[in-house]
């Protein structure tokens, strides 16, 4: 999205009826934002799955195009999204260019998946935020450990911005799980 829409989007009342309205409409119980101020928030999730951790890590890295959301993706296709261990969750344009949504900073197979920048819309804000997959053996599962901390400047504020960014990360956890049991 060009960056003129993108500050359009971010500061329009459109925009915030939209937030209001994902708030809304979030599934109660699954929404987890365990702080919020005017310059950041944290959303944090923890699930079980039935497989194991290097099961789970190698979805989160190499089969990310096979469970993300295609809605929340610049091209409207998760099968242009990768993630490299070795540094970018990017998305590859129609045109040869690229969308990196996410730094890659810390992998560990099995373990823990780390990654810093600003989803979505808060890539043109003055935000960013570190998102990291900590992985747990519990018996013959995994204990997914989910937090996405986000700070930084917007003159509206991060406030209004948690709710629905937890919203749109809690369908994506959603689909992860969906992904992993189902084989």
């Amino acid at each position: 999205m060009p960056s003129s829409q993108t500050s359009r989007l971010t500061s329009s009342p459109i925009l915030k009826i939209a937030m209001a309205v994902l708030c809304t409409f979030a599934q109660p119980g699954h929404s987890a934002v365990t702080a919020v101020s005017e310059t950041g928030f944290v959303s944090e999730h923890s699930l079980t799955v039935s497989v194991a951790p290097l099961v789970v890590y190698q979805a989160l890295v190499d089969h990310i195009s096979e469970w993300w959301d295609s809605a929340h993706t610049y091209t409207g296709d998760a099968r242009n999204l990768s993630i490299d261990a070795q540094g970018c969750f990017c998305e590859a344009l129609p045109e040869g260019g690229r969308v990196e949504h996410m730094r890659v900073v810390y992998a560990a197979p099995g373990k823990l998946l780390r990654l810093t920048g600003g989803l979505g819309p808060l890539q043109a804000l003055a935000v960013s935020g570190s998102m990291e997959f900590v992985l747990q053996a519990d018996g013959a599962g995994t204990i997914v450990k989910y937090r996405y901390i986000v700070g930084g400047y917007t003159p509206e504020g991060l406030t209004d911005w948690a709710g629905p960014i937890d919203a749109v990360q809690t369908g994506q956890l959603e689909r992860l799980k969906a992904y992993l049991e189902r084989g």
